[in-house]
């Protein structure tokens, strides 16, 4: 079996001027995703997840956008994409922390995955897991991991068949038991996250190995 079947490394994003010379030919940043998928099998698409600003009408991607996508890859590569913020935050994000709580009405909406869904598909093959990330649920937002699951749950039965999910949690103590157990029982690969007052990876991985659902991803965003 090819590696790259079972282990894939790739980045965040493949849009930084920077890396001209290094991974993408200087002077020719006409398509550096095209020239980004000669060196890696695999992307994150982070940009879809900024999808709920003021209002509360959820930005999905744009068709030309996907299209291109799909089109600047060659066969058997993968993005690793973020399911839009619209439908993982509980609330509004707020500048002012005194300011109250504002629901957000999308939060796990099957109708609003279902049209992300049908946004994407024209990347076809390409898609890759499809992670749910979910910031620090304090108190406020969530009475507790149980609940968390119950909802999700409902979620998660209303979800198509045909995808690898993914699930991103922020919250230390929900990494035990009862988490790796829902996401084995369900076939949901879990996110291990490095930073963000997130527990060492290692240390998380050796407690857990036997329950982990495929695919497993690793996120190296700062110590």
């Amino acid at each position: 079996m090819d590696t790259n079947d079972l282990i894939r490394i790739g980045t965040c994003s493949w849009k930084y001027d920077s890396w001209e010379g290094l991974v993408y030919t200087e002077g020719q940043a006409s398509n550096y995703l095209k020239q980004y998928s000669r060196h890696y099998t695999t992307v994150e698409v982070d940009q879809w997840f900024w999808s709920l600003f003021k209002s509360d009408t959820p930005v999905l991607p744009r068709a030309e956008v996907v299209r291109e996508y799909a089109d600047s890859v060659p066969p058997g590569f993968v993005f690793s994409i973020k399911i839009p913020n619209s439908i993982t935050l509980t609330h509004h994000y707020r500048k002012d922390k005194t300011a109250p709580l504002v629901a957000n009405p999308h939060f796990l909406s099957t109708g609003l995955m279902e049209r992300f869904l049908q946004a994407i598909e024209p990347l076809g093959e390409h898609i890759g897991p499809l992670m749910f990330q979910f910031e620090y649920l304090n108190k406020q937002k969530m009475a507790g991991l149980h609940h968390f699951l119950e909802l999700f749950e409902v979620f998660r039965q209303g979800l198509p068949g045909g995808y690898r999910y993914c699930v991103e949690i922020r919250n230390p103590n929900w990494l035990r038991g009862e988490y790796f157990d829902y996401l084995a029982e369900h076939g949901l690969g879990h996110v291990f996250l490095q930073g963000y007052y997130m527990p060492p990876i290692f240390g998380v991985y050796w407690q857990f190995k036997e329950r982990l659902a495929d695919p497993v991803i690793i996120r190296l965003h700062g110590s």
